[in-house]
């Protein structure tokens, strides 16, 4: 499972035309998943997403996580994030899940986080065609692979 974590003073996501959902500050999560993942790799990852300590403090340090800012957080998956490029130009996108493995997947990572937080968690809608705004804050991005655990 991988995520792709970017600090926002803001983000969105519209659907056909319409906003969905929204967040303020705090933390915007692409998800991609494979068929290796399960249970334990959405574990590992929500406990690392929620205590990230990549808010800045009093003294402008990145010391603070995002429940430490009483900050919100945005869910939406990206099965692109599977991608290869060692072949060509075109990517292939093999190794990312069916939707029949990663929509309940994504949807466990989702309620996991509500769980860990007790807030809400915005979302986009699963395998839709979604328009993502957002402000990146920092800027601040960072990859996490839960088979890759640097």
């Amino acid at each position: 499972m991988r995520l792709l974590v970017q600090r926002v003073s803001r983000a969105s996501v519209e659907i056909g035309g319409s906003e969905f959902s929204s967040i303020g500050r705090g933390l915007l999560v692409f998800v991609g998943i494979e068929n290796a993942d399960g249970a334990e790799d959405i574990e590992w990852l929500s406990n690392k997403l929620l205590h990230l300590r990549i808010f800045d403090d009093g003294d402008g340090v990145m010391n603070l996580d995002v429940q430490q800012i009483g900050g919100e957080v945005a869910v939406v998956s990206q099965f692109t994030l599977h991608a290869s490029t060692r072949k060509g130009n075109r990517p292939s996108y093999i190794r990312a899940a069916h939707e029949e493995v990663s929509r309940p997947l994504y949807e466990a990572f989702v309620r996991r986080i509500g769980e860990l937080s007790g807030r809400r968690v915005a979302t986009g809608v699963f395998g839709a065609d979604m328009q993502v705004s957002l402000v990146n804050d920092g800027p601040v991005t960072i990859w996490i692979d839960s088979k890759n655990r640097e």
